[in-house]
């Protein structure tokens, strides 16, 4: 409790709402970009049943006052974002919106995920109002997955809800969640669990963006990458363990690659349930029960969420194994392949049965008392049970424990975040 006071504490003592007036008629030439090149390289269309939307990859996206003042209805744009990406990318989407016609106005909040809670949510609305936005005003996210989903669940809200199009800067957010309309803020007793469905009338992914990320940030967008081989396309995977290397050094064809076939497969998962109602779409959340509790016993911010969704996709794993859906084999495979991109393969060393519980127990996935877990059938294939032994449930969280135990120097190298010298070897 005290560290979620802290941290509101924090999100009202550094966010500013800074407010821009409209260009002046004439300043510069409307609809033009800002920046020359600009480019869409490829497209493709979310076919959610309470929109249809597209998804645009290219170089320049950012600037181009054409695309984006065409996504904004009204006069007014907002722009949220937060203290690391808006110095590097606020100047020229706001330019570009300015010299469409838009007034904007800007909210920066502080970066990270300890300060995606009610207080940043309340700031963004601070900024709606300070701006006298309408129904027809568009918010624009600048930003990871934390201001994405702050941004959306604010747009859901506001007036009951205005336009929003998201324009991540994260790998992670580029290929999970700035796709398929989930918003949400965290709560001190769970991650995600205050929020609604509310689909962006854009995803504008550039590149450029993409270039200033660091290796920690960037290996965290990968585990959610790999995911999509282990739950619905085991040629990805495959693709992913001949080319993790490539991806890892960014090489732009290899990533072009892995980002649209993540962004497709998450598509067509949205469109055939998008609000989670028949079991298809929470087959996205393979290792994510694993993965939440992680965070919220770590306190938000310590691990990333790649790093704890890779922690927990080897859990999933190891369970479906011992459950007898799959062969060990896919185990070892799913270790190697994210411990080559020195992803965290173990949970923390301080985490057993009650820790992990505790934090289970209130996962979204939880109906009438039961938990139900996102498992593998086969590679390529999950499905979403409540079906399960919970002694299985406990030998696999105690399994982790045991090897704590055998070999602890190993064990720590392969649980580490943000360490330079992470071995990141996989169990043998």
């Amino acid at each position: 409790r005290r560290r979620a006071r802290a941290a509101a504490v924090a999100v009202r003592a550094r966010t500013r709402v800074v407010m821009r007036a409209a260009p002046e008629r004439g300043a510069g030439k409307a609809a033009e970009s800002v920046l020359d090149g600009a480019r869409i390289d490829r497209s493709m269309t979310v076919h959610a049943s309470s929109r249809e939307y597209p998804i645009h990859f290219g170089v320049g996206l950012l600037s181009d006052a054409q695309l984006l003042g065409g996504l904004a209805r009204g006069d007014k744009a907002i722009i949220v974002t937060n203290d690391t990406v808006g110095p590097l990318y606020l100047e020229r989407v706001k330019r570009a919106l300015e010299n469409a016609g838009k007034e904007v106005s800007v909210v920066m909040l502080p970066d990270g995920e300890e300060y995606k809670n009610a207080d940043a949510l309340l700031a963004v609305w601070d900024g709606c109002m300070d701006a006298k936005l309408d129904r027809k005003s568009t918010l624009f996210a600048l930003g990871g997955g934390v201001i994405g989903d702050i941004s959306g669940f604010a747009a859901s809200s506001y007036v009951r809800g205005i336009d929003f199009v998201q324009l991540p800067t994260t790998l992670l957010a580029v290929v999970d969640s700035a796709v398929g309309g989930k918003t949400a803020i965290n709560h001190p007793k769970g991650k995600n669990m205050i929020g609604a469905f509310y689909q962006p009338t854009a995803v504008l992914v550039d590149t450029v963006a993409l270039e200033t990320l660091d290796d920690r940030q960037y290996a965290a967008g990968v585990a959610e990458i790999a995911k999509y081989g282990l739950i619905v396309d085991r040629d990805f995977f495959e693709y992913l363990e001949e080319n993790m290397e490539a991806l890892i050094a960014r090489d732009a064809g290899v990533l072009a690659h892995a980002m649209q076939v993540s962004c497709q497969r998450k598509a067509d998962v949205v469109a055939a349930d998008e609000l989670e109602s028949t079991g298809v779409r929470a087959t996205l959340n393979l290792g994510h029960t694993f993965g939440h509790a992680i965070e919220a016993h770590e306190g938000y911010g310590s691990w990333l969420h790649g790093e704890a969704v890779a922690a927990g996709m080897v859990m999933a794993a190891e369970m479906s194994a011992r459950l007898g859906w799959i062969d060990r084999d896919v185990v070892r495979r799913t270790e190697a392949l994210l411990a080559r991109a020195s992803l965290p393969i173990v949970p923390p060393p301080s985490m057993g049965i009650e820790a992990f519980m505790r934090f289970m127990s209130v996962d979204k996935k939880v109906e009438a008392g039961v938990l139900k877990l996102v498992l593998l059938r086969a590679l390529g294939e999950a499905v979403v049970t409540a079906e399960y032994d919970k002694e299985i449930l406990y030998d696999t969280i105690m399994c982790f424990q045991q090897r704590l135990k055998e070999n602890p120097g190993v064990y720590m190298d392969q649980g580490a975040v943000n360490s330079e010298d992470r071995v990141g070897a996989a169990f043998q």
